[in-house]
């Protein structure tokens, strides 16, 4: 069963079970999924990564309000963003540990050849594509300029 058909599953289950925060999490991804279904001309399916990546895009965009929604002193809004995180991580794959994308990083450094800061690009493009969904940019950026130094 492919990605997007597990999220149309679930919705239907979240109504079932009258869940309001799952149903309207992935009713939001449903409504992302439709958009880009319907951004192009014979566009009929997504691929799981492409749902992939709006699952992600959209529990770091929960994850940024959630933060600022804390700092601005309102965690009933932010409550409601890390709750509605938790069900978009469900489906996401389980993020990497830094220790393993440490040694992923390493790999990828030893593979690219990379020695200097200088080649940092031709690391993070090979990098951010293979670790797509299992580590922030953000995290991998950092990390490579670390190992790079």
């Amino acid at each position: 069963m492919s990605l997007e058909q597990q999220i149309s599953t679930g919705i239907m289950a979240a109504m079932k079970a009258g869940d309001k925060v799952r149903l309207s999490a992935l009713r939001n991804v449903k409504k992302y999924i439709i958009e880009a279904k319907t951004a192009g001309p014979g566009i009929t399916e997504l691929t799981d990564d492409e749902v992939m990546k709006i699952l992600s895009k959209l529990a770091k965009q929960g994850s940024d309000s959630a933060q600022i929604f804390t700092e601005q002193n309102r965690p009933d809004l932010a409550g409601e963003e890390l709750a509605q995180v938790a069900v978009f991580k469900e489906f996401l794959p389980q993020q990497m540990s830094a220790q393993e994308l440490e040694e992923a990083l390493k790999a990828i450094i030893a593979e690219t050849g990379a020695s200097s800061m200088k080649e940092m690009g031709k690391v993070m493009g090979v990098a951010t594509k293979r670790l797509a969904g299992r580590a922030e940019g953000k995290e991998i950026m950092n990390k490579v300029k670390e190992l790079l130094a």
